[in-house]
């Protein structure tokens, strides 16, 4: 199952890609890390997915990465008379805590939270974005606005806020019971929607306590504003396109997902680009030119993986839109301009030994012409560092653990194998000979870069590189 591109896929599971032949298909399509989305579905169903991701697991005995989506807060208007109300443009509209049915002129909004929040002047979005409104006053339960863009208000349509930090969690009540659950089942990924602040992602983290890593998707303004800090307390970060073009102008959001993208870079930390890059593929069999090109400019921007929503949740053609999927960034990754980028955005090592190890390994291993890249690692660090480099040639994690292999699928250019620690340095390269070639990332005749760390098996102390060639 070697993959013939470096960035990854994530689908993600619904009904339309519920049963255990359509994961495995899924899988075999391109597919890399699979999202169970719990803002959908009960527990019982994502047991199921679990089960039969991990049953392709074992088959083609291939790591496989599972991350669980958290809902997070969902701000919502409540029940509209007859359905909806028509609001026009430049007209009076209250929102309060009254639970009572809305009309044209009010309706209930259920969130204390939220009027806290409210000045005069603060925009309110509804409906992602199709109906704006300026608050005029604000007190407490209740606020008075004048629509500046109408349109149909319906039930349960969403509010936003987009200048606001909100005295919310990123985790409520439900958020916490299907966390429990699914670190139960052992996935790999938590991902956290609503972030706003550090101690957002710091909280999960004191639950979570290492049994899962930690993606935060940002899809709040607020989170920008301290991008770096939430960076280094995530294992991984999301960009949520959607969510941030409701609360951000759209022009904002292609700068901003670049500026995300070579921030987590930096860092050493993957990075997800999600949110409609296939959306025409819900109902049809081909993407836009449009949607080919968003893919595209993603790899180029260097992110470690792009990932598919709707598209293989609940679309009509979920196996058609990883293959164009993979066949997108298989075309871009083969792009001389591709290679270019990569070569001239290179993050500037640390002053620490790990680093300047697997800086060199790149630079050794585009110079000999070397097959892979072979990384031996117990947390999952040497590996990312490889990544972060963006190499020229795949990158082969050998490690023992098997909830590292997994975490580390969603690393761009990575190829897992778990197999048992290496006892010393004969050892060491006869394994990574071994495996490279019967995974088929080298042949014979082939040099290698290697990396350890000794003494063997410890965690983050990569401090030796070796050039090996394949033999018989």
């Amino acid at each position: 199952m070697k993959r013939n591109r470096r960035a990854k896929i994530v689908a993600t599971l619904g009904p339309a890609t519920n049963s255990a032949a359509e994961i495995e298909r899924l899988f075999k399509t391109g597919a890399d890390v699979f999202r169970l989305n719990f803002s959908h579905g009960a527990h019982a169903e994502h047991k199921a997915r679990l089960d039969a991701i991990r049953a392709a697991e074992k088959k083609f005995d291939r790591p496989i990465a599972v991350l669980a989506d958290l809902q997070g807060p969902k701000l919502r208007v409540g029940t509209m008379a007859e359905g909806g109300a028509l609001l026009e443009q430049g007209q009076a509209f209250r929102l309060d805590l009254d639970d009572a049915t809305g009309d044209s002129t009010r309706a209930p909004l259920p969130h204390p939270e939220i009027f806290a929040a409210l000045k005069e002047g603060t925009e309110l979005l509804l409906d992602d974005g199709k109906i704006r409104l300026r608050v005029t006053e604000a007190g407490d339960g209740f606020a008075e606005t004048v629509v500046e863009a109408g349109g149909r208000l319906s039930d349960r349509k969403g509010v936003n806020v987009p200048k606001a930090v909100l005295p919310l969690g990123a985790m409520t009540d439900k958020d916490r019971r299907d966390l429990d659950f699914a670190l139960s089942i052992g996935v790999d990924w938590v991902a956290l929607s609503f972030v706003q602040r550090p101690e957002d992602v710091a909280e999960a983290r004191k639950i979570i306590q290492g049994r899962a890593a930690v993606l935060s998707k940002l899809e709040k303004p607020a989170a920008i504003d301290r991008l770096d800090e939430i960076i280094t307390l995530s294992d991984a970060i999301m960009v949520a396109r959607g969510d941030l073009g409701v609360e951000l102008p759209p022009e904002d959001v292609p700068s901003l997902q670049k500026h995300i993208v070579r921030k987590c870079r930096e860092a050493g930390k993957p990075v997800v680009v999600a949110t409609q890059m296939l959306e025409s593929m819900i109902s049809s069999p081909a993407p836009t030119r449009a949607e080919a090109s968003d893919v595209a400019t993603a790899i180029y921007d260097g992110a470690d993986a792009v990932m598919l929503s709707a598209e293989t949740a609940a679309g009509e053609y979920p196996f058609e839109a990883v293959a164009i999927m993979a066949r997108i960034i298989a075309r871009v990754e083969r792009d001389e301009a591709y290679r270019a980028i990569m070569e001239t955005s290179h993050p500037d090592p640390e002053h620490t030994a790990p680093d300047a190890i697997t800086a060199a390994a790149r630079q050794v291993a585009e110079t000999i012409g070397a097959a892979v890249i072979v990384t031996y690692t117990t947390s999952g660090s040497t590996t990312l560092r490889a990544a972060r480099e963006r190499p020229v040639v795949p990158i082969l994690c050998l490690t023992e653990s098997t909830e590292t292999a997994r975490r580390l699928v969603l690393a761009w250019g990575v190829h897992g194998v778990i197999t048992r620690d290496v006892r010393n340095f004969s050892d060491m390269i006869d394994k990574a000979c071994r495996i490279a070639l019967s995974e088929e990332l080298a042949h014979k005749g082939d040099r290698l870069v290697v990396t350890a760390g000794v003494p063997f098996g410890t965690p983050g102390a990569t401090n030796i590189l070796r050039i090996a060639w394949v033999g018989d």
